[in-house]
């Protein structure tokens, strides 16, 4: 457990033993007078429902939080609160895990760059893994900063290929088995936090990456300690890639619907993680709810563009049947939206409860699952010991996922973004 730091007074220190379950000692007495002091660094939030991250829910939940990290959390009455701590009621609000992106492409630059984090923290979003891109030194320095209002930053660096000439040179491009291995052992001593192969012919353009090729490089991985994530389009290549022994998907199966075949390849190897990455629905959506962070004249283009399209619902159809079976057959689901808008992980939940899934199954995918993803053992779930990275919100997303949506407070280790702030430099004040 995170200790408090700061001195504290006997009946202060009092309640914080209690808290951490250290035994008192006789000395703790003290005169009735005494006032205790403010533990700056202690915060109590109290009164919320709390939907945990594992698909459990605390009612009229406590959640003590210590500089970054959360100490202790459970119903009222079952945690003790220090004496003297700040307080935050969140009656008749709903808290819960910061949602973590496994699949996202954002700008190059460093302004651009923090800026697109800071546009995902102020939409609630925790942690972010770029796939393929952030391949630059200045990528790797920014995943090593704590910067304020901003998303973590994870990165595969440089994902790898099949030559795609006149599309784009940044992946590495493999010919050859030994191209395979040698792209993997480059990446390696970055620490890279996935390896990101693509398994896919661009609709006949190019030659992809062949069962060999894709092989040496989960092999090679594999024996670096490092897993393999692919962007994948055709049923007959999930198959492949999960028989050669692939640790997740950043797509969901395209081009058809799944076979009985495909659901027990995914049930030999339970490990496997599917980010389904669903495509635009094709209906008309209002977009109203985007007005804190996007110009009201170029909200207004998007809203006139937002509008059905039977060819693209007949393409969501496909993957969202594919997801819900998948997801019933038992198979890990994670959560990835593969663009850079902040807002964008909110659309995603709600194409996936459009889907067939349950809003609190969605929850579960876009918290654990992708903290277990990415093996972020301090996050995903709001647990004594972890991160202090919650999302508050006006309504509760378990009676309508939508409600994600409703953010009243980001917290982001410990600290509260500053949304108000961001949505001025934005959008202008005079729009809020």
């Amino acid at each position: 457990m995170h200790r408090l730091r700061m001195k504290l007074s006997p009946a202060a220190l009092a309640g914080a033993l209690l808290l951490t379950g250290l035994p008192l000692v006789s000395a703790c007495s003290a005169p009735e007078t005494e006032q205790a002091p403010a533990l700056t660094n202690v915060t109590v939030f109290e009164g919320a429902r709390v939907l945990v991250g594992d698909g459990g829910v605390i009612e009229n939940a406590i959640l003590v939080v210590d500089d970054d990290r959360l100490v202790a959390i459970g119903g009222a009455g079952s945690v003790e609160v220090p004496a003297g701590a700040a307080r935050v009621d969140l009656s008749g609000r709903t808290v819960m895990p910061a949602i973590i992106d496994t699949h996202v492409h954002l700008r190059e630059t460093r302004d651009e760059l923090v800026e697109d984090l800071q546009r995902k923290a102020y939409y609630g979003v925790g942690v972010v893994l770029s796939l393929g891109r952030g391949s630059s030194d200045m990528a790797f320095q920014v995943r090593d900063e704590v910067i304020p209002n901003a998303a973590r930053y994870r990165t595969v660096g440089r994902g790898i290929t099949a030559p795609e000439p006149g599309r784009t040179e940044i992946p590495f491009w493999i010919s050859t088995e030994e191209e395979a291995r040698t792209a993997v052992q480059e990446l390696a001593p970055r620490n890279v936090d996935m390896v990101k192969i693509w398994v896919d012919d661009r609709n006949g353009q190019f030659e992809k990456l062949t069962p060999e090729l894709y092989g040496a490089v989960i092999d090679e991985a594999h024996q670096q300690g490092l897993r393999v994530t692919a962007h994948v389009y055709t049923l007959a290549g999930a198959k492949g890639l999960l028989r050669a022994g692939l640790d997740a998907f950043a797509h969901g199966i395209r081009d058809m619907d799944v076979d009985d075949e495909v659901v027990e390849l995914f049930a030999e190897r339970p490990t496997v993680v599917l980010v389904p990455n669903l495509p635009n629905p094709g209906v008309a959506t209002d977009l109203s709810w985007l007005s804190g962070t996007i110009p009201p004249d170029e909200l207004q283009q998007m809203q006139e563009r937002s509008v059905d399209r039977p060819a693209a619902q007949e393409a969501f159809g496909i993957q969202a049947r594919n997801l819900a079976r998948l997801s019933a057959e038992g198979v890990t689901i994670g959560f990835g939206t593969d663009g850079g808008a902040g807002w964008s992980p909110h659309a995603e939940m709600e194409d996936m409860v459009r889907a067939g899934m349950t809003p609190a199954d969605v929850i579960v995918a876009a918290t654990r699952n992708s903290a277990d993803l990415l093996a972020l053992d301090d996050l995903g779930t709001l647990e004594a010991g972890k991160s202090a990275d919650f999302v508050v919100l006006e309504a509760n997303p378990l009676d309508d996922i939508t409600n994600t949506r409703r953010i009243v407070d980001v917290y982001l280790r410990g600290m509260a973004v500053d949304r108000a702030a961001l949505s001025a430099a934005w959008v202008g004040a005079g729009t809020q």
